[in-house]
């Protein structure tokens, strides 16, 4: 027979998913209203709004585990398991990951956009000029006015003093 805490974890399972629904499409909007405001490729929303979902979808497998009873000291060591196999084996790609993290970051708090005009400070002597033409997962693309194409790592422009041309 059924028992009063088995109505109880499904009320709470159905709160946990319907609370999972809503914060889901208020990061939608965010990132929907983020790409309108920037310019920015539709597919670096897509993207982000995947590993944000990824994200969400964890932590709510996550909750449901433990309103169904799964011992947290349980849920800990197989959580510690997965993310030490999954960081040693993307401890060779870490560039990578920086990449992308860094991705996220340009997405939603740089100043640069499509078709900018950009100079991005290397040093004392050494200045990079070019227009973005390009944000993408990896790397940041700019056309110089010779007609060259220069691609910059996102975790190397993150990093970078970098001013906009008059008239952007």
């Amino acid at each position: 027979m059924l028992t009063e805490s088995f109505y109880v974890r499904i009320i709470e399972t159905i709160i946990a998913i319907v609370l999972f629904i809503v914060l889901r499409k208020l990061y939608n909007k965010l990132i929907e209203k983020k790409l309108n405001k920037s310019l920015i490729h539709r597919s670096r929303g897509i993207v982000v709004n995947k590993a944000i979902n990824i994200t969400f979808s964890s932590v709510l497998v996550l909750i449901i585990l433990l309103i169904w009873g799964v011992k947290q000291s349980d849920l800990a060591v197989f959580v510690g398991s997965v993310l030490t196999v999954v960081g040693v084996a993307l401890f060779a790609q870490w560039s990578l990951l920086s990449n992308v993290t860094s991705s996220i970051i340009i997405f939603f708090n740089h100043t640069v956009k499509l078709n900018d005009s950009i100079i991005i400070l290397e040093g004392k002597d050494y200045v990079i000029e070019g227009r973005v033409i390009d944000i993408g997962l990896f790397f940041v693309t700019l056309s110089t006015d010779d007609s060259h194409e220069i691609t910059i790592p996102n975790n190397v422009f993150i990093q970078k003093s970098i001013m906009k041309k008059a008239g952007n």
